[in-house]
């Protein structure tokens, strides 16, 4: 299991949630502030199995759009889950 925590720009939030959803991925979201110039942010948070990070890394890829200026469409990390519980 790993955790892919990706922080995207505010206004390609809601086509890439509604593309992970749609591939039967489990999305957290959670509003953040970053870079210089504090401009918003949206942090996706989602468990998902060692064989389907890069579905899910391919998902948030399609469903971003490239910035006017060239910067960078989201940044993803992906930890690795040793363990987790629902209760």
């Amino acid at each position: 299991m790993k955790l892919v925590l990706a922080i995207l720009k505010d206004e390609d939030v809601d086509n890439t949630v509604h593309g992970l959803t749609a591939a039967q991925f489990r999305v957290t979201r959670v509003a953040s502030t970053g870079g210089f110039f504090r401009k918003g942010n949206t942090t996706l948070m989602m468990g998902v199995e060692d064989g389907k990070v890069d579905e899910a890394i391919e998902v948030i890829r399609s469903h971003t759009q490239p910035s006017a200026d060239g910067g960078k469409r989201a940044t993803i990390f992906v930890v690795p889950v040793t363990h987790f519980e629902q209760i």
